[in-house]
């Protein structure tokens, strides 16, 4: 299978950021997730099912684990917060380059254990069909 690391971690940060706490009972400021809590929810963002979401809440918390602390804080302020690579260097006083390679040595560590777990998300089954289904662009050919 190919996945789009990028692209499961959007679905991710919707999922963070959005009020799925409240749908599975928990509370936004239980067992250490206070820092997911945000002035405002956005309703418009991706997201994804609370079954992926905790799955790649698992990965991504793993970074701590493995002495990654600042990569998982990357991780959480790009996709969660939504805060752009350069102010995240700001904030923790980087150059923009350290945070993009930190962040893609995090992203393919997340992609790693996903892989090293052998899970199929649910939104592999909605990009394998939308990968499928999607038409094909063909170059038109001179016949003469």
């Amino acid at each position: 299978m190919n996945r789009d690391i990028q692209k499961i971690l959007v679905h991710w940060g919707g999922w963070s950021a959005g009020d799925h706490y409240a749908m599975v009972g928990w509370s936004s400021v239980a067992a250490g997730f206070n820092h997911y809590a945000m002035g405002s929810r956005c309703s418009n963002r991706l997201s994804c099912s609370d079954e992926d979401g905790l799955v790649i809440d698992l990965c991504v918390a793993k970074l701590s684990i493995v002495g990654m602390e600042r990569e998982r804080a990357y991780l959480e302020e790009y996709y969660i917060k939504g805060q752009s690579k350069r102010a995240i260097g700001r904030k923790f006083k980087i150059r923009e380059g350290e945070v993009r390679e930190r962040m893609q040595s995090a992203e393919s560590f997340v992609l790693g254990f996903l892989e090293a777990l052998n899970i199929q998300l649910d939104m592999d089954l909605l990009y394998e069909k939308c990968s499928i289904d999607a038409p094909r662009l063909v170059r038109a050919q001179n016949l003469c």
